[in-house]
């Protein structure tokens, strides 16, 4: 009998284990004549060499497809298990590979349309991203879903949440209670979107700790973000200093992605886009994606596809 150390690095255990171990007991289960112990993060497998090759390689598939997904459950355990080859493991990941992660309730989260995949495919190449369309089209969503899968696969620290408040002028003052209470009305479908993808208890953590970190833009200024994913939501009402003073913070190992609608901008007619101003000066920069979204990419009530489509066809100068 020999044995085999494998070591888990930077994965959460309970969500590659499983629940009191659930996952691992499978596999045991399905090797006898093998053992396997769990003790902190290594993983003791003893066994004959073929049993402890054989147990290695699924374990080495599951951690792939931790790495992708963020969660290990007892279906993918069991499918893994009934692979006759390799070969029908890269059949089963290609089937599921448009899944971001899994929710809070264990459902699948993956892009709904063609070119929300071209989003997560071009956040996964670049740094830095606007992600430009109509209401409706998941880009706040998807970029929330991106967000988590890189928190929980423990590839960034903390995750950033901005997004400005032109309808207080960004002087929150008035309004009562402290900090979050005051700009939370203005980030509530960040909210509704982690909530559907962490549990209320693990949020509740991550905010306050603050690896989950809610700020209006004005308390940006003069920060560097580091090791953080970075999502500016409704940027089309930043004005240009906003947006330059946004644009560079972001530090080593992290990732930005700006989402707008350029056809609602509720600043003063007398200043331009932050948004509109960066699209133009940054296009063709190495490095930096940009996603246009567009009505048929909508995935709320099917009236909301039409709406969108008549207002596109009115004559600009009405709007």
């Amino acid at each position: 009998m020999i044995e085999k150390i494998i070591t888990l690095e930077n994965i959460s255990l309970v969500d590659f284990l499983g629940a009191e171990n659930r996952n691992l007991k499978a596999i045991a289960q399905a090797f006898p004549e093998s053992k396997i112990i769990s003790r902190g993060n290594e993983l003791r497998i003893k066994g004959n060499t073929a049993e402890i090759v054989q147990i290695n390689d699924i374990i080495n598939s599951l951690l792939e497809h931790y790495n992708k997904y963020g969660r290990v459950n007892a279906e993918d355990v069991s499918t893994y298990l009934r692979q006759d080859s390799i070969d029908t493991v890269f059949k089963v990941d290609n089937m599921q590979e448009d899944i971001i992660l899994y929710g809070a309730n264990g459902q699948p989260i993956k892009p709904r349309t063609t070119n929300q995949k071209h989003l997560v495919e071009t956040v996964f190449k670049n740094d830095l991203v606007f992600a430009v369309g109509p209401a409706g089209t998941g880009k706040t969503y998807v970029a929330v879903a991106l967000a988590v899968r890189a928190l929980k696969n423990k590839q960034v620290k903390k995750i950033i949440v901005t997004r400005p408040a032109v309808e207080a002028g960004e002087n929150l003052g008035f309004l009562p209670g402290d900090l979050k209470e005051k700009i939370d009305p203005y980030l509530r479908p960040i909210y509704d979107a982690l909530e559907e993808m962490v549990n209320l208890e693990k949020l509740k953590f991550y905010q306050e700790r603050n690896i989950i970190e809610i700020a209006p833009i004005a308390f940006m200024r003069g920060r560097t973000l580091h090791n953080a994913f970075v999502i500016v939501d409704e940027a089309q009402n930043t004005t240009s200093m906003q947006m330059k003073m946004l644009l560079t913070r972001l530090g080593t190992n992290s990732k930005m992605i700006i989402t707008g609608d350029t056809t609602q901008v509720d600043l003063p007619k007398n200043q331009k886009s932050g948004l509109v101003e960066a699209l133009s000066l940054l296009k063709g920069v190495e490095g930096i994606g940009v996603l246009e979204l567009e009505a048929k990419d909508v995935v709320r009530h099917r009236l909301v596809k039409k709406i969108i489509e008549a207002y596109d066809k009115q004559p600009k100068n009405q709007q």
